[in-house]
């Protein structure tokens, strides 16, 4: 798999919007980071690779929602994580929860950046609030970065509207 050298600053080629969006708002927040561009990394698996690469793992995301739709969740946990719904339904107080459609995700997940009136749950595993750096991407798959998670619950979330819940799962 290609990884390219590590930036500290913004690709300067062009972008998507949304990656463009997600790294100035990093800069905006003067959140420093680390990024590298890949070939598409399609499961965990493969981002495992990216993950050597810039020194920490790459987050799980799963996209949930209640059973009329009118609720969704995204869960970030550790990638070796297992997970289980109707335990984590519980947890939360939720019943009948579910995956939800991928274009429910590429809708809601893709405009978290945009989605002021928090229809989604930011929803972050305990072990990944409590560890020092947090690695993702910047809304596709081709490009990953890391920062410090305390940037991500303290800076990030909180100037795109979110709040973050922590639970130990």
């Amino acid at each position: 798999m290609y990884i390219s050298e590590i930036r500290t600053k913004a690709p300067a080629d062009e972008r998507m919007p949304l990656e463009r969006k997600f790294y100035d708002t990093l800069e905006k927040l003067k959140i420093p980071y680390e990024q590298v561009d890949n070939d598409p990394a399609s499961s965990m698996e493969e981002c495992a690779e990216v993950d050597k690469a810039i020194g920490t793992e790459i987050r799980k995301n799963v996209f949930l929602c209640n059973q009329k739709k009118t609720t969704f969740f995204l869960l970030v946990m550790p990638a070796d994580k297992a997970f289980d719904t109707s335990s984590f339904s519980k947890k939360l107080g939720v019943s009948h929860m579910s995956f939800a459609p991928p274009e429910k995700m590429l809708e809601h997940v893709a405009g978290l950046l945009t989605d002021e009136d928090d229809y989604v749950q930011v929803i972050i595993d305990k072990e990944v609030a409590e560890a020092e750096w947090f690695g993702c991407n910047p809304g596709i798959n081709t490009s990953h970065l890391k920062f410090k998670t305390k940037d991500l619950l303290q800076k990030y979330l909180p100037a795109i509207h979110h709040r973050a819940r922590i639970v130990d799962l």
